[in-house]
């Protein structure tokens, strides 16, 4: 329903009752643009539950929500959940296959990373990525990330606030297209180095890398050969041994 300001001011009790009988809601014009609206209360706990609501059924139609809305969200909730370009992503629980190479990876980049001042980290672990130009960031919870500044980016609260120079995904039906275009678009433009993508259906991982928030280059390595960081040098990984004999020997 629309009403005039004056409308408003004159009959202000009529229209409340209006709102709060028939749960409608009231715009307020002036000058012939609308400058208020008037709706039914709705608390804070109600609120959040629509937004949860929302969350669950998550598509990349729904409504966009701020950075500051999804972290008052992302604090109550018990679900995993991911933000990016405006939307939430709720994380579904990996199959057994993904833990399986997860873990393989975790591994072999223990070994390699031992005694070094970057160390890898597996997720449940929120990472803020701030792209160029843009207000918002996005925040994300890779498989796996490559942090070479956690001593000196760690908040009072014990978090992580700065840019991982490796992020590696593992591809599941759920979260392929979102791995694929719209994590590796944040990746490249908040000034992560390296992103490996591990597609288990295939057998195969591509390695992108970047340089001045593009993509430099990219490579798809497959059963027989080696997948090499073009960051870190002397990281590797054999994908036979990966797949196969889990052994991890490629590093």
């Amino acid at each position: 329903m629309l009403t005039t300001a004056s409308e408003m001011k004159n009959g202000f009790g009529q229209y409340l009752k209006h709102v709060m009988e028939e749960s409608g809601e009231i715009i307020i014009t002036k000058n012939n643009h609308r400058v208020a609206r008037l709706v039914p209360y709705v608390s804070d706990i109600e609120r959040y539950e629509k937004v949860m609501e929302n969350a669950v059924q998550y598509d990349y139609t729904q409504k966009t929500i701020s950075y500051d809305e999804f972290m008052e969200i992302r604090e109550k909730s018990p679900l995993r959940m991911e933000f990016i370009n405006g939307k939430i992503v709720v994380i579904s629980s990996p199959s057994m296959g993904h833990q399986r190479m997860l873990g393989e990876l975790h591994v072999l980049f223990k070994q390699f990373f031992k005694g070094k001042r970057c160390q890898p980290f597996l997720a449940p672990l929120d990472i803020h990525f701030h792209k160029e130009d843009i207000t918002d960031p996005d925040v994300m919870q890779p498989d796996l990330v490559v942090l070479c500044d956690a001593d000196e980016k760690v908040d009072k609260k014990d978090r992580y606030t700065g840019t991982p120079a490796l992020t590696l995904e593992i591809l599941s039906p759920s979260t392929r297209s979102i791995d694929m275009i719209h994590k590796l678009n944040t990746f490249m433009l908040s000034g992560v180095a390296e992103y490996w993508l591990v597609d288990l259906e295939n057998r195969q991982i591509t390695l992108y890398w970047f340089e001045d928030l593009q993509i430099a280059g990219y490579t798809v390595v497959r059963m027989g050969e080696t997948v090499k960081s073009s960051r870190f040098e002397g990281l590797s990984v054999s994908l036979d041994d990966l797949w196969e004999t889990g052994t991890g020997t490629g590093l």
